[in-house]
């Protein structure tokens, strides 16, 4: 049976998110930008590549680049992408199994997102689910594949390294709801409401309230991040999208103890992430064990960075838990962190 104290957090998470507010927009035309829903790629002022929004009848691929799934979960991603206006297409290889948890062998799933990559008619990867196998694909997928026809490419979870791969190759991409993630809420959840409108072309931007962890300030960088047990492995490779400029870092993660995640934000900072992080956004920690002495997995992370004059913004709705609003990693993104709460913005 659930403690009192469960309870006690799930409502206080609730009415919290309920202050939260979002504000969506349309991307300012400008000398590389067009209208949201332009026929070809613009580019941000730091040159990522903005892949085209979608219009109604525009094709999504959903493809299984991890671990396997359900018919029934797939068949529901499939009727919430098409209840959207767009065209669902499964990948090839979708519904295979091998060594029992993976979607393919690593063969039928790479084939998969080539697949995706490559085909000009499709506007938009969708992800099924995570899990683990990402990594499998690092050196072989080019950076010329994610840019012939750049495409929003969306997920979370093991699916950051792909995330990643996408930046580095110049291309931004969604750490977002995933198919498994939509069948669950039935596809009417905010976070999965929220990637439908961002793919239609309407940027976010978020409010949300104080939080005991936050720590005050204001800073302008690029977007980097996602699950930190799948990002720091990457750390110093070919597809390590935090080796350069000032950096807003987003972390979240699942199922870990404290002292793992101490491990991995170790080692981003002998890599020298962490001189480079200019604000902090964190995200759910979910069912994280909570083996070293801090109040909070959030104030383990903000530990590395107190006294620095870096702003970070603790309970962002994103990750394993019950929220997960889309973030575009790799954008210039501005966050700022009060007594009141918190602000991100975007711009493309």
């Amino acid at each position: 049976m659930k403690s009192l104290s469960y309870f006690c957090g799930i409502a206080a998470l609730i009415l919290a998110l309920t202050a939260a507010t979002v504000v969506l927009s349309s991307p300012a035309k400008g000398k590389n930008q067009k209208a949201a829903k332009a026929v070809s790629a613009t580019q941000t002022k730091s040159g990522m590549i903005v892949p085209p929004f979608l219009s109604p009848g525009d094709k999504i691929a959903i493809i299984t680049p991890s671990y396997a799934t359900t018919d029934a979960k797939i068949k529901k991603a499939l009727e919430i992408v098409r209840s959207w206006g767009y065209e669902p297409v499964l990948g090839p290889n979708v519904g295979k199994r091998f060594a029992k948890e993976y979607a393919g062998t690593v063969e039928e799933r790479l084939s998969d997102i080539r697949w995706a990559l490559k085909s000009p008619d499709i506007k938009a990867i969708l992800c099924q689910r995570g899990g683990y196998g990402a990594l499998h694909f690092v050196g072989m997928i080019s950076p010329e594949e994610f840019r012939e026809h750049p495409k929003w490419l969306i997920g979370y979870s093991d699916i950051t390294t792909l995330l990643s791969m996408e930046c580095c190759a110049g291309v931004l991409s969604i750490h977002g709801p995933m198919g498994n993630y939509m069948a669950f809420y039935d596809g009417k959840d905010t976070a999965t409401l929220m990637l439908r409108d961002l793919l239609g072309g309407k940027i976010p931007s978020y409010t949300l309230p104080a939080h005991r962890d936050n720590i005050c300030g204001k800073a302008t960088g690029r977007l980097v991040g996602g699950n930190i047990c799948t990002m720091a492995p990457v750390a110093g490779t070919d597809v390590d999208f935090t080796a350069e400029g000032d950096l807003i870092l987003f972390i979240e993660e699942v199922e870990e103890g404290y002292h793992n995640i101490d491990r991995q934000l170790n080692i981003l900072l002998k890599h020298g992430i962490i001189d480079r992080v200019k604000g902090v956004i964190l995200g759910d920690f979910t069912d994280c064990k909570a083996d070293l002495d801090y109040r909070s997995a959030e104030a383990l992370v903000a530990s590395y960075f107190k006294g620095k004059g870096i702003p970070v913004c603790c309970g962002f709705p994103a990750g394993h838990g019950d929220w997960n609003w889309p973030l575009i990693i790799g954008a210039d993104v501005t966050l700022t962190v009060n007594p009141e709460g918190s602000t991100l913005s975007f711009k493309l």
